[in-house]
């Protein structure tokens, strides 16, 4: 068995243990009532890979790990819901695409290349800098308000299958909506990495810097489209998020619920991501709704925190990431 094989295998029995918690912890409780928590888990845990795969795309083709993604987020939010009152949605959505992919560019070309070949923590420090840069420069120019995002997502639940358990299963559309939306888009960008030319000179520079170069690929170039990228996801984060909470403040700080997922999955992996906020979306659910009461609730606010740590003690590199090995 390869290394990926027994990645996805450790990674599935980890899903499969955090959603047999709740029966083994409440016996008596419903099938149904188990399953909707389950559904709401992954569900939460696929927007929760949405702003992880924007960290990881970075971090493979740049070696940086990029503070700034929620502000990203919260910029490409507050640029679209003002968009929307002067444009019909299709027409703010593409000018905020644009605006993302040069905002995206600035960042390259102005911050970070200037840095090249600098320590990691000069790297993220400029990261930092540009973060609490877009916060104030985005709601200086859009505004500091609470808006609401509408973007046409059903906002009712509705019950389903009530044929087949009692009471049926009370599913969030909004949130079944917006985890499609969030697995098309991983899809796209799977496809995009493992089968067009420009992103198997992605995973070339992700693997080996000096090799790509060596080989013609310019480095310049490729870490644009990475950060155009990076801009495309913080958008569609923002979109779903913004229309979810409102786009106010608090979403700039999503970026530090994306960190456990990426510990666990593994900062170079993109299905590390996925895996990862899989895991931190249904056992969060799963531990406020059965071990909360227990507890004394507010299990969500710290549960994929611990989870991190304890990865970070015992298997740093997350279930998917490289393993270094230093040699002497």
């Amino acid at each position: 068995m390869s290394a990926t094989q027994r990645n996805l295998t450790t990674a599935f029995f980890a899903i499969l243990m955090v959603g047999a918690v709740s029966p083994m912890v409440v016996g008596d409780a419903k099938f149904g009532q188990w399953l909707e928590v389950v559904l709401g888990g992954l569900m939460s845990g696929v927007l929760y890979s949405l702003v992880a795969i924007g960290l990881v795309l970075i971090f493979k083709a740049s070696g940086v790990f990029n503070f700034a993604q929620g502000a990203m987020v919260l910029f490409a939010a507050l640029t679209l819901v003002r968009l929307m009152e002067k444009l019909p949605f299709i027409a703010a959505l593409v000018l905020t695409l644009a605006i993302m992919v040069a905002l995206a560019w600035f960042i390259e070309r102005l911050v970070l290349r200037p840095l090249v070949n600098q320590e990691g923590i000069v790297l993220f420090m400029a990261t930092l800098g540009v973060a609490n840069f877009l916060d104030g420069f985005g709601q200086a120019v859009w505004g500091s308000d609470i808006y609401t995002l509408d973007i046409g997502m059903p906002k009712e639940p509705k019950i389903l299958f009530e044929g087949t358990f009692e009471g049926g299963l009370l599913v969030n559309m909004e949130d079944a909506m917006a985890a499609l939306i969030a697995g098309l888009l991983v899809a796209a960008l799977w496809v995009f990495f493992q089968k067009t030319a420009t992103g198997r000179a992605l995973r070339a520079v992700a693997d080996d810097h000096q090799a790509a170069q060596s080989i013609g690929i310019p480095l310049n170039r490729i870490w644009v489209i990475v950060w155009s990228v990076a801009g495309l996801v913080a958008l569609v984060a923002g979109v779903i998020w913004g229309s979810k909470l409102g786009v106010q403040f608090s979403l700039s700080q999503i970026a530090l619920k994306a960190l456990p997922v990426v510990i666990l999955g593994g900062f170079t992996s993109i299905p590390g991501a996925v895996i990862g906020g899989l895991i931190i979306g249904l056992g969060e659910k799963i531990s406020e709704v059965y071990l909360g009461p227990m507890l004394g609730g507010g299990i969500e606010n710290w549960f994929a925190y611990v989870l991190a740590l304890i990865f970070l003690l015992f298997r740093p590199e997350g279930l998917f990431g490289e393993v270094r090995i230093d040699r002497v």
